[in-house]
């Protein structure tokens, strides 16, 4: 996690820097739902190369947003899942998702 010298003094720009990046907020829209493999994240997300997807997945791990668990098998199985601090976004994403709804409906072609 980012210490609190670290991250910006403004909220919003902290809130932004965490989970601002449009892979982000996608991954973290998928992890709403369930936990998700990395291939199964991959194939979700079109246009994500695997590098983004690591480092994005790497960064939201470090910032505590997301939780990622080895299960001992052959091969070895890990899945990603929101810890408490990102399902505590689950509100804002909903939100964005409602706002997005709104505006599709007054000004898509």
């Amino acid at each position: 996690m980012k210490t609190k010298h670290e991250l910006p003094i403004c909220p919003v720009a902290t809130t932004v820097q965490l989970i601002g990046s449009k892979w982000k907020l996608l991954i973290m829209r998928n992890l709403l739902a369930r936990p998700w493999r990395f291939n199964e994240l991959q194939k979700s997300l079109e246009g994500i190369s695997q590098k983004v997807l690591t480092d994005s997945l790497r960064s939201m791990e470090a910032d505590g947003i997301i939780t990622r668990t080895v299960f001992p098998e052959v091969p070895p199985r890990v899945e990603y899942a929101l810890s408490e601090l990102g399902e505590s976004m689950r509100p804002i994403i909903a939100s964005m998702e409602q706002w997005g709804k709104e505006y599709n409906k007054t000004h898509a072609c």
